[in-house]
């Protein structure tokens, strides 16, 4: 059923170029049969004169030369310079991109995979957020339980703040992290969570930023997320000078 798909989707995209291809080859063949019969009217006219009198024998061999070399000129020359390419070549040419198409598809493609609706896979995302909900209460029970003293609360902020993060909760994920900066600061954390509050609000917060800076300050020289940190500073700092 795919190739069929496939076949109808290819006819589909050459329509546009083969029925101006079609339309041109017509016109160059109407073109030339205008030429033709305008040049045999032409030898039975010169005919005629030669009957009556009006030119001599001589005039009309000279004349009849002139109209067959032209009706030659007109039958075997082309209308324009772009007509040169045989139609059959240019037709070929076409017939090819829907063949280079499929092979192209096949490099990477599976035809025998079965399609996947839409309906079944938002039941599946559906069902896989349930379960993720389910997963953050029990964790944040768990969390409410934990003694303030105890250095595992700090641990199950952070993993709460993973959590939310994977399921693109950016708002959630920071204040899980936040939570975590007060129970101990970290530079990672806090540029994590300074990304997570700009992700949610889709620009530099004022928050972010003092976070950003916060954990260049206390970076390792050769921590690798340095460089992200130094763009969103700069990018924070260009929007509070230009509000």
């Amino acid at each position: 059923m795919i190739w069929l798909s496939i076949l109808l989707l290819s006819c589909l995209a050459l329509a546009p170029a083969a029925l101006p291809l079609w339309r041109r080859t017509r016109q160059v063949r109407d073109e030339r049969s205008a030429a033709l019969a305008l040049h045999e009217a032409q030898l039975s006219e010169i005919d005629r004169d030669l009957e009556i009198g009006l030119i001599a024998p001589t005039e009309h061999d000279i004349a009849r030369l002139e109209i067959q070399r032209r009706i030659l000129v007109a039958d075997t020359a082309p209308t324009h310079a772009h007509d040169v390419l045989p139609p059959f070549a240019v037709w070929g040419a076409l017939a090819l991109i829907p063949v280079a198409a499929v092979g192209l598809y096949l490099t990477n493609g599976v035809p025998s995979l079965p399609a996947q609706p839409l309906g079944p896979r938002l039941a599946a995302q559906h069902e896989q957020n349930t379960r993720g909900d389910a997963v953050i209460q029990r964790l944040k029970a768990t969390l409410a339980m934990i003694p303030a003293g105890d250095p595992n609360l700090r641990q199950g902020y952070l993993l709460l703040g993973q959590a939310e993060a994977g399921r693109e909760h950016y708002a959630e994920a920071a204040e899980a992290w936040n939570h975590a900066l007060t129970l101990g600061f970290d530079p990672e954390v806090a540029a994590r969570t300074g990304e997570a509050l700009t992700r949610a609000a889709s620009h530099v917060t004022p928050q972010a930023l003092d976070l950003f800076r916060k954990a260049l300050d206390a970076a390792p020289k050769d921590a690798p997320w340095r460089g992200a940190i130094q763009a969103r500073i700069a990018e924070g700092e260009h929007e509070q000078d230009n509000p």
